[in-house]
C-alpha cells in the first residue's frame, strides 16, 4: 500500500506510520506520474482529502486512469458539486456514501425515499440505491445499520448490522474510512467492485462485533486475522 501524501505532510506522516509507503502528491502531474507503476491497481481517494478546486483536479485525474477505485468522503462532495466529475465515473469505481453524502450526490432519489409513503409499496432504500448506481454507472454503497450495496445492472444486497449482528458502536470517527480501505485492498486483490463491497461490509461488522463495545477505528483492522481464523475454522480449513 502506498500512500499519496503532499510534500508538506510528509514529515508528520511518516512519524505516523510504520509499515506503508509514501509518494509525495502535490497536483495531477504528481500522481498521473505515480500512476506509470502499474502495480497501483486500486486506489482510495476521499478521506481527508479537502475540497478545493486543486484537490476538484486531482480527483478528475484520478477518475481518468480508469483504475478501480473507492470515492468517500470529500471526494463525495465534489462529485456531487461538479457535473462533469459525475459524468466522469466509471464501472471500476464504488461510491460510499453515508445518509447525507446520498442526499448531496442523488437531490431527487433522496427526496423520493425521505419522503412519507402515502400509497404503497414505499419506495424503500433498495430501490434508492439500484436508481443511484445504474445513475452514476457505478456500484453504490448506501452506508447504515442497514447497508444496501447495488450494481448498475440492477444486483443489489443488503449487509444489516442489527439484532444479532447489531454493532451500534461502529459509528465512530474514522470507521468509514476503514470500509474504504477494506473496498480498496480488495479492489487490490483482484475482487470486482460489487464483489469487493459486498465482502468489505461483512468483514467491517464481524471486526466490530469481534471487538465489542468501546471500539475506535483503528481497531477495526486488527480484529481481521481473528474474524479470517474464525471464518476458516468454520470451513474446516
Amino acid at each position: 500500500m502506498t500512500l499519496g501524501v503532499p510534500q508538506e505532510a510528509e514529515a508528520e506522516v511518516a512519524c505516523q506510520i510504520t509499515a506503508l509507503m509514501m509518494t509525495p502528491v502535490d497536483g495531477t502531474d504528481d500522481l498521473s506520474d505515480a500512476l506509470q507503476d502499474d502495480r497501483i491497481n486500486a486506489l482510495c481517494i476521499g478521506p481527508g482529502f479537502g475540497l478545493s478546486d486543486e484537490r476538484a483536479e486531482l480527483l478528475a485525474e484520478g477518475v481518468k486512469s480508469g483504475r478501480a477505485m473507492v470515492l468517500d468522503a470529500d471526494a463525495l462532495t465534489l462529485i456531487g458539486c461538479d457535473t462533469t466529475l459525475f459524468a466522469a465515473l466509471h464501472a471500476n469505481c464504488v461510491l460510499t456514501p453515508h445518509g447525507g453524502e446520498f442526499s448531496r450526490l442523488f437531490p431527487d432519489i433522496a427526496e423520493r425515499l425521505n419522503a412519507p409513503a402515502m400509497t404503497g409499496p414505499a419506495y424503500s432504500k433498495v430501490d434508492a440505491t439500484r436508481e443511484a448506481a445504474k445513475r452514476a454507472g457505478c456500484v453504490v454503497l448506501f452506508k447504515g445499520p442497514v447497508t444496501v450495496i447495488a450494481a448498475p445492472d440492477g444486483r443489489c444486497s443488503i449487509n444489516s448490522a442489527e439484532y444479532e449482528r447489531a454493532a451500534p458502536w461502529l459509528a465512530t470517527a474514522g470507521s468509514g474510512d476503514v470500509l474504504a480501505g477494506f473496498i480498496t485492498g480488495l479492489l487490490a486483490r483482484g475482487f470486482d467492485p460489487m464483489n469487493a463491497a459486498e465482502t468489505a461490509a461483512w468483514l467491517h461488522v464481524e471486526c466490530a462485533l469481534n471487538f465489542g463495545p468501546g471500539l475506535i477505528a483503528e481497531d477495526i483492522p486488527e480484529q481481521l486475522p481473528s474474524v479470517f481464523k474464525s471464518v476458516f475454522k468454520k470451513m474446516g480449513l
